[in-house]
């Protein structure tokens, strides 16, 4: 109304012309993103078209990153905002593992007569030997008369089939832990002369491995066990060939890999219950939580004739709502089942229930736990993503972006030294920063949808002890896309358990300081000198004591 009203002869109200004046400047923005959106899909229109054509689209050649020219950036990093430069200090080597010792000699026609003996100087030398160790056993044989039978001496602890313990560990190891392919992983093994065929690998790779999946499962528990809060993230994943799911869920003791062919919220409870049968309740829980969705009165009131307080499974739980509410849509359906499997799970008592969730804002998170913490970085990446065309915003998007670190950083210090004041002082100035108002239009809508988060935002606050941010589990996460850009993906359902069971040990290890290849050749080869990687959680989760405020309040 203001620009349709406009007359520049008539302009003496200079409020009035700065109003029509950002209010203009805000159009632009708005016609430049409309412009560039409106191109983009132009192009994908003809590259469609050329292809329909049998022709070639628009070659994806990224252009180069210019720092004058930021709107047309795709690089949303906070790292350097959020980088603080430390002190660089000397670090100590580890003492290095002497395997043998040799005294080499000085050749004692170069030595001059009076030459007097001095001792040794030790130099350390690391090397490694690649080698086949092939082993002929001659099984003692006996047979005894009497009894019509054969007695045969077994193999040797860890030998069993065609290889032996180191084969089978390094496979794994090239495989999971290094991301290796098959294909290389063969060519390396047949350099050295072992005789192995590609399904002989793939078996060593799949098959008869259930130790393991036993082991992961028992990690699993103990993490889930050993703190309140767990980071949780997804990522893509092919089996077969079909898109699926890679859930992670951490904390600083293991990391546990999930892959699923949906990512909804039932299905981000059923990792959370390590795959177990589903379990439903209608209580009075699962009531309220319905409060919060879309739902007919007429719906609602028949459901609360519904509460039973009883465990269903899934196909006692549909007979119900077939029996009683015949007419439900498949949303609402969906829904109900959400609240009531979320209901269950707040009342396991025979597995851990996580209580905290450190995530993104993605909406399958929200409601499995009591109470949800979200990523700083992943707001960041939001204002990162505006791409403002006037100078002026992009000034107003820098500034409040410095400031928005500057709490960042308020935060990380209160979680060194958290106190009462500090806390309600960082409340306070949650809100006075977003409720900072500019010209710029899309900053503001993005202020106002951060402040709108504030509880989730602001977790740490009641919890000093949980990250503000999901970078560790997304750090996980790239163990899973680094394997899938190498080896595809699995093929079958034990190919997808194999990948899941060992990378999570491999992350597992690796955060308990172990050597993954010592520990699957101690499993491999019976040795089991390593404790159980459970009992490890569960020992240093006392010493850590990641529940801290849990434990006071």
């Amino acid at each position: 109304m203001l620009l349709e009203n406009i007359d520049p002869n008539d302009i003496q109200d200079l409020e009035g012309a700065r109003q029509a004046f950002v209010l203009l400047l805000n159009m632009v923005e708005d016609l430049v993103a409309e412009n560039r959106a409106l191109q983009e899909e132009n192009q994908r229109l003809r590259d469609e078209i050329n292809r329909l054509k049998g022709e070639q689209g628009k070659p994806d050649i990224k252009a180069n990153k210019s720092k004058s020219s930021p709107s047309t950036s795709s690089d949303y990093s906070s790292e350097q905002e959020r980088h603080h430069p430390k002190k660089r200090s000397k670090r100590k080597k580890k003492t290095i593992r002497i395997d043998r010792e040799q005294v080499v000699k000085v050749d004692a026609a170069s030595l001059p007569e009076d030459a007097q003996f001095k001792g040794y100087e030790d130099v350390v030398v690391q090397d490694v030997i690649f080698r086949t160790d092939n082993v002929l056993f001659h099984k003692e044989k006996y047979y005894s008369p009497s009894e019509h039978r054969s007695y045969l001496a077994p193999l040797a602890a860890g030998y069993r089939g065609q290889f032996g313990p180191g084969i089978k560990s390094m496979v794994i190891v090239l495989y999971y832990a290094v991301q290796a392919s098959e294909p290389k992983i063969l060519e390396l093994l047949r350099s050295v002369g072992v005789q192995i065929s590609d399904g002989e690998l793939s078996n060593l790779l799949i098959k008869g491995h259930e130790d393991f999946h036993a082991e992961k499962d028992a990690v699993y528990e103990a993490g889930l066990r050993s703190s309140p809060w767990q980071h949780v993230d997804e990522t893509s994943t092919r089996v077969n060939g079909q898109n699926q799911h890679c859930h992670i869920v951490c904390n600083p003791l293991y990391t546990a890999y999930f892959t699923t062919q949906t990512k909804d919220r039932q299905t981000v409870i059923d990792v959370l219950r390590n795959g177990q049968e589903r379990r439903f309740v209608l209580n009075a829980e699962a009531v309220s939580y319905l409060n919060n969705v879309q739902l007919s009165a007429a719906v609602r009131q028949r459901l609360t004739q519904l509460v039973r307080n009883q465990i269903l499974d899934e196909a006692m739980m549909q007979n119900l709502l077939n029996a009683h509410l015949p007419d439900l849509g498949p949303q609402q359906r969906k829904r109900i089942m959400d609240a009531a499997a979320v209901a269950a799970y707040h009342a396991e008592i025979e597995f851990p229930v996580v209580k905290l969730l450190v995530c993104d804002d993605a909406p399958q998170f929200k409601g499995v736990t009591e109470k949800l913490a979200l990523c700083w970085v992943h707001e960041g990446r939001h204002y990162k993503k505006l791409t403002p065309y006037v100078a002026y915003h992009r000034q107003s998007l820098k500034d409040f972006l410095e400031s928005f670190w500057d709490y960042y950083d308020e935060l990380l210090t209160y979680r060194q030294a958290p106190t009462r004041e500090e806390r309600e002082r960082l409340a306070a100035k949650f809100n006075d920063l977003f409720s900072t108002r500019t010209v710029y239009n899309a900053l503001d809508d993005r202020i106002a949808k951060t402040k709108a988060k504030k509880d989730y935002l602001l977790m740490v606050l009641e919890h000093p002890e949980i990250p503000l941010h999901n970078n560790p589990v997304e750090l996980e996460a790239r163990r899973r896309v680094r394997k899938r850009d190498v080896s595809f993906g699995p093929r079958t359902d034990g190919g997808r358990r194999a990948w899941d069971t060992f990378q999570t040990l491999a992350a597992t290890t690796k955060k308990l300081g172990l050597s993954f290849f010592d520990y699957i050749h101690d499993r491999v080869s019976k040795a089991n000198h390593i404790p159980g990687l459970d009992s490890l959680i569960a020992e240093q989760a006392k010493r850590l004591n990641l529940g801290m405020s849990w434990n006071t309040s």
